[in-house]
């Protein structure tokens, strides 16, 4: 008895599905790092440093290690999506996705470039707002996704209550 073995055309079709789901799981991190990579040219300064601070404020060094974990979880949401509808099947899930990227990019510089605390609060709460609206987008594609979004929410949460504790005590 023989055993069927795979072509090598069709060993060359699956490997090269197989480098693409990696290549466009490395380019949803790409984009979604790109926010973060905004903020790294408004650096928090004497300004913030200067600031009156609530109580439950964290400790600088903490920022860095927890945007890192919800950037991979956000990439890795966004990817999932993607993998399982494409742009077309998930163009709104995808869009809100861009939306508050945008705005989560945005708010670094708003409230560190511009020292505004309270424009900056606007722009948090409009990124709440997407995110939410994210995850909803994201259960009807993939559940998994929309869960992995579920702790950037959360700390959005506290962050939003964090630049309004910030907003009214300067």
């Amino acid at each position: 008895m023989t055993v069927p073995t795979m072509t090598a055309s069709a060993r060359r079709n699956r490997d090269s599905a197989g480098t693409a789901v990696w290549v466009a799981l490395g380019g949803w991190m790409l984009v979604t790092f790109v926010a973060s990579a905004v903020g790294g040219f408004f650096q928090p300064g004497a300004w913030y440093e200067g600031l009156n601070k609530p109580a439950f404020n964290p400790p600088s060094w903490l920022f860095g290690p927890v945007w890192f974990v919800l950037y991979l979880a956000m990439g890795t949401a966004a990817w999932m999506v993607w993998r399982k509808s494409g742009f077309r099947g998930a163009a709104l899930a995808l869009g809100l996705y861009m939306c508050q990227l945008v705005l989560n990019a945005a708010w670094t510089p708003v409230f560190f470039g511009l020292k505004q605390p309270g424009a900056a609060f606007a722009v948090i709460v409009a990124m709440w707002v997407a995110i939410a609206l994210t995850i909803v987008a994201f259960w009807k594609h993939r559940r998994v996704a929309a869960g992995l979004l579920v702790p950037y929410l959360l700390w959005v949460s506290f962050a939003s209550v964090l630049n309004f504790s910030l907003w009214q005590m300067n």
